[in-house]
């Protein structure tokens, strides 16, 4: 590795971390296509499964601090994430089947989704009291373990955290408020990245030196980004719609690339 790449990696992990305390997420979603076309990793297998080393510590670190301010459901969140990490695993099995320039646009489309996806407005109400017990399981159960399942098989697909899937998942199953369901997605972003990198790690796909870097740099750029949100806690709306137009820009540009444009 030359000082050059390491450098655009720790640079690269800064900017994803610096993304994720900005804004509460999304960052994940961008570290393939910096591995890919700022660091320079010619496979985008392992460009996924390096990402996913990042993708996992980058949320265990959110998620200490999320559970410190009790806003984790753990029984609901456990459930999900048992239930994705399956579905994870058989998602990472086909990503690895799928030619790598077929699947780096097959991504890009899946930014484009997410980012016009996150210009809805999210509503922040919600039940603060549910909770999975004796008398709620046999409505939340199935509902949560058949979401996991499907969310879990998209991120090990597509080797992201897959934190924009899962909160959505975790409200509609459960109707929990969002700040609940952001600290619980954690305990999934965290399970799904271990279980992609694992996977990948398995068939020889990861760049440990280059993850170990990328880490590092998401370490620096979580606190940083975090310090500003605090900052701008009234301008949370233009954050998320500028980060949206950032995903899809960046979406287009890597199903360009794929597709030869």
């Amino acid at each position: 590795m030359s000082t050059l790449q390491a450098l655009l990696s720790i640079g690269s992990g800064s900017l994803v971390g610096f993304t994720l305390g900005l804004v509460g997420g999304g960052g994940s979603i961008l570290a393939v296509p910096l591995l890919v076309y700022v660091v320079g990793v010619s496979s985008p297998h392992v460009a996924i499964g390096t990402s996913a080393i990042a993708v996992a510590a980058s949320a265990a670190l959110n998620l200490a601090g999320h559970a410190r301010a009790h806003t984790v459901k753990w029984p609901c969140a456990l459930v999900f994430a048992l239930s994705g990490i399956a579905g994870a695993a058989g998602g990472a099995q086909l990503g690895k089947m799928v030619d790598g320039a077929r699947l780096l646009t097959l991504f890009g489309i899946l930014m484009i989704v997410i980012g016009i996806a996150m210009l809805r407005p999210r509503k922040s109400g919600g039940n603060p009291d549910v909770a999975l017990t004796r008398a709620s399981m046999p409505t939340l159960l199935p509902l949560l373990v058949g979401t996991g399942l499907l969310v879990g098989a998209l991120s090990g697909f597509f080797g992201i955290g897959g934190g924009f899937l899962i909160v959505p998942g975790l409200i509609g199953a459960t109707a929990m408020p969002l700040i609940n369901a952001i600290g619980s997605s954690l305990v999934s972003v965290t399970a799904f990245g271990l279980t992609t990198a694992a996977s990948y790690a398995w068939s020889g796909l990861v760049d440990w030196p280059l993850a170990g870097l990328f880490v590092i740099g998401g370490a620096f750029g979580g606190l940083f980004g975090t310090k500003l949100a605090r900052h701008l806690a009234g301008h949370k709306n233009a954050l998320t719609r500028t980060f949206s137009g950032i995903v899809i820009a960046v979406g287009l540009y890597v199903v360009a690339r794929s597709v030869g444009l």
